[in-house]
């Protein structure tokens, strides 16, 4: 932005209490700010990439990008509580997102395990499971976590009471000790089913949480996130109605869905922004779109 003279210190001899967001691979200081930067960039150089081999695997690109996400996730809670500041106090902000530091935040377990002398756990999370279910390839995700009574819960529905006093597992640090054991446990009793929907009904109904692994094209047509508008249709110029994603969060108890079309050119909707929202007026708007600052309208 700076080569365009657009950076933060440019904008605010404008307009002093902007909140000015910059985010960036490695933050807007330090020795790496001016390198490039991706998100499956970031992902190895944070040490998630080595962190999800759990020991065995090769590194491999991860597809979700993870640090755009988490990034763009961040950046809306600052910017709205830099605004909120603003409101009140009548001060701006310039507020430096680092991507790898998004990412490195997210992890709860090893970073902090590290920063005080503890080791990195190079091996899947104890207590997160995933275990096939019949022989169509399906698999069944179960969390077998540190809750009240979980444990118990769960010998109920393994149908395993004996387990309770069983020495391996009396205290969830011994759990832990021997996880490696009783996955193998929970592994033999997802043998009885043939499907995973019958393996979550049964969890389901002993209050101990576990979901099927769904494909992503069942993800789209799933009942729950249609009945939740999940997926809105919106109009496309050229393809007539597109589906898309919409925000992850409903306001209200509604869905927060696109208001208008999908834009199909650069700068179709620079008139409506600069006059509808900016209150630039025609000729405003036309010197703008002289000097070509406005681009490809």
């Amino acid at each position: 932005m700076a080569k365009y003279g657009f950076d933060e210190p440019a904008v605010r001899a404008v307009k002093h209490d902007v909140v000015y967001c910059s985010i960036s691979g490695f933050g807007q200081t330090g020795p790496l700010r001016s390198m490039q930067a991706y998100a499956h960039l970031i992902n190895a150089f944070s040490g998630m990439m080595e962190l999800e081999r759990g020991g065995v695997l090769a590194p491999k690109a991860a597809n979700l990008q993870a640090a755009d996400v988490l990034a763009g996730g961040q950046a809306f809670g600052a910017i709205s509580a830099a605004l909120v500041r603003r409101f009140r106090t009548g001060r701006g902000a310039h507020l430096d997102l680092s991507m790898l530091e998004c990412l490195i935040c997210a992890d709860d377990i090893n970073f902090p395990a590290l920063l005080n002398g503890a080791p990195a756990l190079r091996r899947p999370r104890i207590g997160m499971v995933v275990l096939p279910v019949g022989d169509q390839g399906q698999h069944v995700a179960m969390q077998l976590g540190n809750a009240p009574a979980m444990w118990e819960r769960m010998t109920e529905v393994l149908g395993r009471p004996d387990l309770k006093d069983d020495p391996r597992f009396a205290t969830s640090a011994l759990r832990r000790e021997h996880w490696g054991e009783l996955v193998k446990v929970m592994a033999q009793w997802l043998e009885q089913f043939d499907t995973r929907e019958a393996a979550v009904e049964k969890l389901a109904a002993g209050r101990v949480p576990g979901v099927p692994m769904l494909m992503p094209e069942e993800v789209i047509e799933h009942p729950h996130l249609k009945a939740r508008g999940a997926f809105p249709e919106v109009d496309h110029p050229v393809s007539g109605k597109v589906r898309v994603t919409a925000a992850p969060f409903q306001v209200d108890g509604q869905p927060t869905v696109p208001r208008g079309p999908v834009p199909y050119t650069i700068g179709q909707h620079t008139d409506q922004v600069l006059k509808g929202f900016l209150g630039y007026s025609d000729a405003q708007v036309q010197a703008l779109g002289a000097t070509g600052v406005l681009g490809q309208r």
